[in-house]
């Protein structure tokens, strides 16, 4: 039996690439700003992808509200970076629910001076206007 080696290169390019659709293209263009604004210290660039009436999941229960939402961060900015560390997202799948509505499962990390921390996200997104916004959002 003979035994035919086919070098990775040429199946990675003969592999289809998966498109992304309109939604989740904003949803990821979204969520990177936000990272950026954490990383820059600015809060409302942060939460500038949040609706006005989300909801956020937290040990303790639930924060109702940006108002509510930021506050919970706010100490940690600072104006020149975030005391919390960088601010990074691995995103592992999305989900169109119907075409107003998507899911959104990420990883997130944090990368400080000498700590790592990581968790995971499952963010729901509604369209509002021309922009996706997180509706409800459970960290951990």
């Amino acid at each position: 039996m003979r035994t035919v080696m086919i070098p990775l290169a040429i199946v990675a390019i003969a592999a289809p690439a998966i498109a992304q659709t309109p939604a989740e293209i904003a949803i990821r263009k979204g969520m990177d700003a936000s990272a950026a604004g954490w990383n820059a210290g600015d809060l409302a660039r942060f939460m500038d992808i949040y609706a006005e009436d989300a909801v956020f999941v937290t040990p303790k229960g639930l924060l109702r509200g940006k108002p509510a939402i930021a506050d919970k961060y706010r100490s940690s900015f600072n104006g020149t970076g975030n005391a919390r560390g960088k601010l990074s997202f691995a995103f592992l799948e999305m989900r169109g629910l119907d075409p107003a509505h998507a899911m959104l499962f990420a990883r997130w990390t944090l990368t400080g001076a000498s700590t790592s921390e990581s968790g995971m996200t499952t963010l729901v997104f509604e369209r509002r206007g021309a922009a996706w916004k997180i509706i409800s959002d459970h960290s951990s």
